[in-house]
């Protein structure tokens, strides 16, 4: 058929042809009033691209030399009166439910031929300015642009509003006002909260950008919440705000502290925002001089043929930042950056005394008389991180009460300090002292990054090993507006070039020796290992650890390697760090059934392994090609040589390393087998047990325990009372492919009593534990607490956790008390590390801390005037400033986020959460009944209060379960948790539930569906890259299959009918408004079903709605539910 072809598409049912004719019946009237109107005229700017009328230009007829002028006469008042009767045709068709139906189904479904007929509207537009002839036809025509521009706006569809079709367009926020206090923010934001406090997780290190996620959380927010980009953006830095506040002053422990906070705050966030304005339109910005006006139908439709026109989100960002000046309390700075601020405020107030001295007339701008008190605070901090990456401009400086007129009298009197890094950049030399606050000192740009990199490939080797040293100070823990620069250029220095006149005879690597070490321990502390994740950079990380594991570990070690520098080098060093801060990155200390992904990074059942860290490594260059070997020439700046990094690399270019993981993974799964005598192994292992047999006999577990705490790291020339001539000098690898063989074999003399244990421990009360867990807890305790160590404990420590917390006797309190008693100042963290054990294998605790997380976010109120939300609903879930010197933070929701992850029954928690998302809903039925009409149905206001609070239930139990178990739980929480709570028998209730509840019941349920597959796999369009996969694919369209199946009469179900109808049409209406782009991933019988079921609850527009979205195949459907149109 010509449909067929006009539109490419093979047409085999009747209602597709039907849809698509209706189609080019309407494109061909519009073209034959353009035909008939100032043919001559308009037909060479006449728009194209879809199927219309004939070309009558060949049937035009010659009518020169004709003498009956009455015909001519007529035949022009045929054809005016014609064009009139098709423009009312269409106006008529077009005003009907069933015309813009079928135009709203065109526009859904194939956007760019309906964008085909929105240009001929506009080309109309255009003519009826110039054309006496459509003069008369001017009111019919509005008429009709007015006709198809409601039915894109959906106006009219719904012609009877019922209760849960009003419940699905309830906004979320805009009921609450929401700024009228200066601590209060709606608590439908909760998820950025609980997001951001999870990232701080020591022992999750997220393998997807921070900023990436949190553009998407962000953007779905927004859509969900229905709320303007001022309320999200401010939303959005009070989360923040409170982030950095929450844990100002924590207990010292080996977790991230205040700079991991920090860099949320004032760079992933920026960052996210930065993301979320590349598309934004400055509505006020001069168009290209060859750019044609937008006519009266752009501006009529909003958003213009070609996307021209959307609401700037940088004047809502600005309102917000404004708006920030409200929240005085959460404005305090830490101690640490105090100065930062005040710098911060100081360089506005520079900036307002020098533009008042220039110009007189702008005095007025800046503040006088403010009663602000001097100094800097955290949004002075927030503005200045705007700026740096162009997200608002310098006028912010002049906003009233940001700077105060003190600060601004004292910038003119105080004498300014030259910045360390413009004596470096004016060429100073690298002296002790210029390189000591360079290290303290954050860079503020990236040529000042750029130069230090230069340096630390192609200085001295003093300069190599200084500049990389600075590189990883101040400007990498807290240079904030260029971090994700520096975190680059540190993950690119680990892969350095191969320098000129390289000797052949050894590695490479080992010219950069000094320099590779410096950027290992500057990058291994807990932190900054922390902040390099935030960025995304794991996956490149892992990938340049690898080479220097597989070269550094290959090597014989020297005992002694003095640096120029005075820094002690080593081969075992080297590699020990780059080792140890693999394992961390790789997350080696969870078995391997925990191993599996719940950050939103894959599909389900696939593990963190190192061949995906390098799958997801390489994803990210598509167009290198394989060649792991080094470049042949030196580049003079780092971010222009192709080096190594550049390319793919697998697992396999790294044989000892691979050899290594493979025995590793073999111990997990199975116990040793025995080694032949005479295997190289062997001897290695002999040699290990020698080695520990020694040190027994030097003195037994007490002079043990006293040499090893006063000896140095390791690495160091010597450890305790062991001479540096009894240590087997093998490369690395000989000794961890030993290993395993040394400890099977030391432990199974224990075990018949050839040895005893007492002398692989080092106190007498670690009897009460496993051997293997004893031998662990003795070796760790015996390490110094230092920063230069703390690579070691950060490996360790959550080695050690997860063995004792996974041991079914109360290993965790016996190693918490020998680990307390040894370090006095990590007594409080380790106290409250240990209460997190009980909730690995107690559902009941489980249980009752996720009580506790209800109940401290959605508070007590204790009268019908208490408010609905309020900033204490995140203040009870996640506690608010810590004391100084206080217990830490022991709020309920901070407490599961740190002990989600070690839930062993982790489906536990969706069964747990769906039931209180029940429960609660139902009670803010009662809760709203003491304020408002008891007649739900009547009373919109009460509807719209108590939708809110259910809401509020939704929100917070889809934010834990996705911060619990990612992907994991929301495809348990499809696939069958809900079907099992629709398909269960209620319990008995000890009070009647009324209808209202239970209509309130079955919305809470379905938007908590929503939100946790939005956050999963993203809102509208967007599908998330990380998150919508085929497996999500079939676990939303197999949850329908299951609403089908139930609505067809085919499975009985157990809830009360009420909380269906209201769960089934509520999460349909849900889809459609929020994620038509689901709809398409539904069987279209499965889609039928549906809306059969739909309509005979009288839900006609609602299924015709369903049906829209489908999809080009599902087109037909919408024809055949023509005839239940009225």
């Amino acid at each position: 058929m010509q449909l067929s072809q006009a539109y490419e598409l093979h047409i085999t049912e009747l209602g597709h042809a039907y849809v698509l004719f209706f189609f080019s019946t309407v494109v061909g009237l519009i073209d034959s009033t353009v035909d008939d109107w100032e043919y001559q005229n308009t037909t060479k700017d006449r728009p194209s691209g879809i199927p219309g009328s004939m070309d009558l230009q060949k049937m035009d007829v010659d009518l020169k030399g004709t003498q009956n002028d009455k015909r001519v006469e007529r035949r022009d008042w045929m054809r005016r009166t014609n064009s009139l009767m098709a423009l009312e045709v269409l106006e008529k068709i077009s005003e009907s439910k069933k015309g813009a139906t079928l135009l709203r189904v065109i526009h859904l479904n194939m956007p760019e031929k309906f964008d085909g007929l929105l240009k001929r509207l506009c080309f109309h537009e255009t003519c009826k300015m110039t054309s006496p002839n459509l003069i008369a036809a001017k009111q019919i025509f509005i008429k009709l642009s007015t006709n198809i521009q409601r039915s894109l706006a959906f106006e009219g569809q719904l012609s009877q509003r019922t209760v849960t079709e009003m419940l699905v367009d309830i906004e979320s926020c805009n009921f609450v006002p929401c700024w009228n206090s200066k601590s209060a923010l709606p608590a439908c934001w909760v998820l950025f909260d609980i997001y951001m406090e999870s990232t701080m997780d020591p022992k999750q290190l997220p393998i997807t950008s921070a900023v990436d996620i949190l553009t998407e959380t962000v953007i779905t927010l927004q859509v969900l919440n229905q709320a303007s980009w001022q309320e999200t953006f401010l939303a959005l830095w009070v989360s923040g705000l409170r982030l950095v506040q929450r844990e100002r002053d924590p207990p010292e422990g080996p977790i991230p502290h205040l700079e991991a906070r920090l860099c949320v705050l004032l760079s992933i966030v920026p960052l996210a925002i930065a993301n979320i304005l590349k598309d934004d339109v400055i509505v006020n910005s001069s168009p290209p001089q060859d750019a044609k006006p937008l006519t009266e139908m752009e501006l009529k439709y909003g958003h213009g043929v070609n996307g021209k026109i959307r609401t700037p989100k940088r004047d809502d960002l600005i309102l917000a930042l404004q708006s920030l000046g409200q929240f005085s309390s959460l404005l305090c700075p830490p101690e640490s950056v105090l100065d930062a601020a005040n710098r911060a405020a100081a360089k506005a107030a520079d900036v307002i005394s020098l533009s008042k001295n220039t110009n007189d007339s702008k005095g007025s701008d800046c503040p006088s008389g403010s009663s602000v008190k001097a100094g800097g605070n955290m949004r002075h901090l927030i503005v200045e991180a705007c700026i740096a990456r162009n997200l608002i401009d310098a006028s912010a400086y002049f906003w009233p009460d940001y700077v105060s007129a003190s600060v601004i009298s004292l910038s003119d009197a105080t004498p300014k300090e030259m910045s360390p890094w413009s004596v470096f950049m004016e060429g100073a030399p690298l002296t002790e002292s210029l390189i000591s606050s360079l290290i303290a000192t954050p860079a503020t740009s990236l040529a000042e990054i750029k130069k230090v990199s230069r340096i630390a490939l192609n200085g001295s080797e003093e300069e190599k090993s200084a500049a990389a040293k600075i590189l990883c100070g101040a400007s990498l823990s807290c240079g904030w507006n260029i971090q994700e620069h520096v975190v680059n250029f540190v993950v690119k220095l680990l892969s350095p070039p191969l320098l000129p006149g390289h000797d052949e005879s050894q590695n490479y690597l080992m010219d950069h020796m000094p320099m590779l070490s410096a950027v290992l321990f500057g990058v291994s502390p807990i932190e900054t290992v922390h902040i390099l994740s935030l960025h995304g950079a794991v996956p490149e990380f892992a990938a340049a650890l690898m080479p220097l594991c597989e070269v550094f570990g290959s090597l014989n070690p020297a005992l002694n390697n003095q640096s120029k520098t005075g820094d002690q080098l080593s081969v075992y060093r080297v590699f020990s760090a780059a080792f140890l801060v693999l394992l961390r990155l790789w997350k080696f200390y969870r078995p391997a059934i925990e191993r599996g992904l719940k950050e939103g990074d894959g599909a389900i059942g696939v593990g963190l392994t190192l061949e995906y860290l390098l799958l997801l490594r390489n994803r990210r260059f598509p167009s290198a090609t394989v060649n792991p070997s080094p470049q042949d020439k030196m580049p003079m700046d780092l971010d222009q040589f192709d080096s190594p990094s550049d390319k793919p690399i697998y697992i396999d270019f790294f044989p000892k390393l691979r050899a290594w993981y493979c025995q590793n993974k073999i111990c997990v799964a199975s116990p040793l087998s025995g080694l032949c005598t005479g295997n190289s192994v062997h001897q290695v292992a002999n040699r290990i047990i020698s080695t520990v047999y020694s040190k027994m006999t030097m003195g037994g577990p007490s002079s043990d325990n006293s040499a090893a705490s006063s000896g140095t790291s390791c690495g160091s020339s010597s450890t305790g009372g062991e001479e540096p001539s009894e240590r087997p000098l093998l490369p690395a690898w000989e000794l961890l492919e030993a290993i395993p063989f040394a400890l099977e074999s030391l432990l199974t003399a224990c075990a018949y009593g050839k040895l005893s244990s007492r002398h692989l421990t080092t106190d007498g009360s670690t009897s009460m534990l496993p051997l293997p867990m004893a031998a662990l807890v003795s070796l760790t305790i015996t390490f110094k607490l230092d920063r230069n160590i703390e690579y070691l404990l950060a490996v360790a420590g959550p080695a050690l956790e997860n063995c004792a917390t996974g041991c079914s006797w109360p290993s965790m309190p016996t190693i918490s008390s020998l680990w307390a008693q040894k370090i006095q100042r990590w007594h409080k963290y380790i106290v409250y590390s240990c209460s997190r054990s009980v909730f690995r294998q107690s559902k009941g605790a489980v249980t009752q801390l996720l009580r506790s997380c209800f109940t401290s976010f959605l508070g007590i109120r204790n009268g019908p005037d208490s408010p609905l939300t309020s900033q204490g609903s995140i203040n009870g879930l996640l506690g608010h400033i810590s004391p100084q010197g206080g217990l830490p933070n022991s709020a309920p929701g901070l407490l599961f986020l740190r002990s989600c992850r070690l839930i062993q029954d982790v489906e536990q928690v969706n069964d747990v959460i769906v039931g209180l998302v029940a429960e609660f809903a139902r009670d803010s039925v009662d809760l709203s009944a003491k304020t408002t009409s008891t007649r739900l149905r009547s009373a919109h206001s009460s509807l719209s209060i108590t939708a809110a609070r259910a809401k509020e239930v939704s929100s917070l139990g889809a934010s834990l379960l996705c911060a619990a178990g990612g992907p994991r739980l929301v495809y348990e929480l499809y696939w069958r948790t809900i079907p099992t709570w629709l398909l269960s028998a209620e319990e008995v209730k000890l009070k009647e539930v009324s209808s209202a509840s239970r209509i309130i019941e079955g919305y809470a349920m379905a938007y908590l569906m929503l939100q946790c597959g939005a956050c999963t796999w993203g809102i509208k369009d967007r599908p998330l890259s990380w998150g919508f996969s085929s497996q999500a694919t079939r676990v939303v369209a197999a949850h329908m299959d299951f609403l089908a199946g139930v609505l067809e009469g085919n499975v009985l179900l157990g809830c009360h009918p009420v909380t269906w109808k209201t769960y089934v049409s509520c999460l349909l209406g849900f889809i459609v408004n929020f994620n038509p782009v689901w709809v398409r991933e539904v069987r279209k019988e499965t889609l039928r079903k549906l809306a059969c079921g739909l309509r005979k609850w009288h839900k006609s527009e609602l299924a015709l709605s369903l049906l829209e979205r489908a999809g080009i195949q599902a087109m037909d459907l919408v024809a055949e539910s023509l005839s239940s149109i009225g």
